[in-house]
């Protein structure tokens, strides 16, 4: 078991008569309510500190090693952090109807106008439940086991289960897919507007296999994967059957072959050789976030683009993600990195509510402008 946090906010009026900050008696039963959350009884404070302006601090300890903070902002906001260890098979020292009543109990106190009791942290937990969305919002999910975990040459890789999601795919502690979210995998295939029946396509990316697995049951030409980590594929083959099925059993079939490569000098090859495909499929990674387009990984954005362009055949459809629906500054650098390619292009966008991601996420759909219109042209003269 972890340490367990709690914390508690609580709104009161500075200019009132229940002030702790000026009324001694009120700050006193304050202090025994506090202190009461981690020893019965209650305790003195093991530090109490005026800060003037500023409000005042108290730490209060129990001898089982638990501890709270009593801080009293001025301006009328009071907030009380409590935090314990609880080990493996004991019950928590400070349980929820505990706080929930030590909460009421300060509210009444106070006569406070407003008040919110968090839920536990656990900090330190074995498997660790938390997972920040791309706008930097905490996620608690519900995993219960740690399924599978490996470091490659290449990145970090666990693989969460969750009662709702399923097993969930973390690439460097980053969500990456649950096999609850064939909504991402529709989505960066078009969402059934595109018919892949006789085409030539290439992944790259998509080491869960989702992708593959899709394309597979609509009658392809033919699909090659570039995708880098092995152990991305032995892991998906193993813990991610609810996504990859048996797509990737054999890494070559019929219509299909995986190639465990760096997408980069094969995609040279391909652009040397005058390699075309009718689709390129994008699932490498998100758009990055940062303030301007610039470093290492809006450096390797570009190259995929621009590479991808010169192997998407006249009339062909890019399709990649993007990021959150709330990262617009990164969406809005990503357009006009559109703008500034070798070939001109025109995109549209669609976003999707992916059920593991707790955020709604923005795919692109990019395909060229003048070649295509001139395809026409010349099919429309002959």
């Amino acid at each position: 078991m972890p340490a367990l946090h709690t914390l508690l906010d609580f709104q009161f009026e500075p200019g009132g008569p229940k002030n702790p900050l000026s009324d001694q008696a009120v700050y006193r039963d304050l202090c025994t309510l506090v202190s009461g959350l981690v020893q019965s009884g209650g305790a003195a404070p093991l530090s109490s500190v005026s800060l003037g302006d500023s409000g005042s601090l108290d730490v209060f300890t129990a001898e089982n090693g638990s501890h709270a903070t009593l801080r009293v902002y001025p301006q009328g906001l009071l907030t009380v952090d409590a935090e314990m260890w609880v080990a493996e098979g004991e019950q928590p020292s400070i349980t929820a109807e505990h706080v929930a009543s030590t909460q009421q109990k300060i509210n009444e106190l106070l006569g406070c106008k407003k008040s919110k009791r968090f839920p536990f942290i656990k900090r330190g937990a074995r498997v660790d439940p938390y997972v920040p969305t791309a706008d930097n919002k905490l996620i608690e999910y519900d995993f219960d086991e740690v399924v599978y975990e490996a470091d490659s040459p290449y990145q970090n890789i666990k693989i969460m289960h969750s009662p709702q999601f399923g097993n969930m795919l973390l690439l460097d502690n980053d969500p990456n897919l649950a096999e609850s979210d064939i909504a991402y995998t529709r989505a960066i295939l078009g969402n059934g507007r595109e018919d892949f029946s006789g085409k030539t396509v290439l992944i790259l990316g998509g080491g869960d296999g989702g992708i593959l697995h899709e394309l597979r049951q609509v009658s392809p030409k033919w699909v090659t994967m570039l995708e880098i980590d092995q152990l991305v594929i032995n892991a998906a083959i193993k813990h991610l059957r609810g996504i990859c099925h048996d797509s990737m059993d054999q890494l070559k079939g019929h219509n299909y072959e995986v190639l465990v490569e760096d997408c980069i000098p094969i995609l040279e090859k391909y652009v040397r050789e005058g390699t075309m495909f009718d689709y390129v499929i994008n699932d490498l990674t998100a758009i990055p976030i940062s303030t301007q387009p610039v470093g290492d990984s809006w450096d390797f954005l570009r190259k995929i683009l621009d590479f991808s362009m010169q192997v998407l055949k006249p009339t062909g459809r890019y399709y990649t993600q993007g990021n959150g629906a709330n990262m617009v500054d990164a969406l809005q650098m990503y357009e006009g990195q559109l703008e500034k390619l070798s070939c001109k292009v025109d995109f549209s966008k669609e976003t999707v509510c992916v059920p593991s991601y707790h955020e709604l996420w923005v795919f692109y759909h990019i395909w060229k402008v003048d070649a295509a219109k001139e395809m026409q042209a010349t099919n429309g003269s002959s």
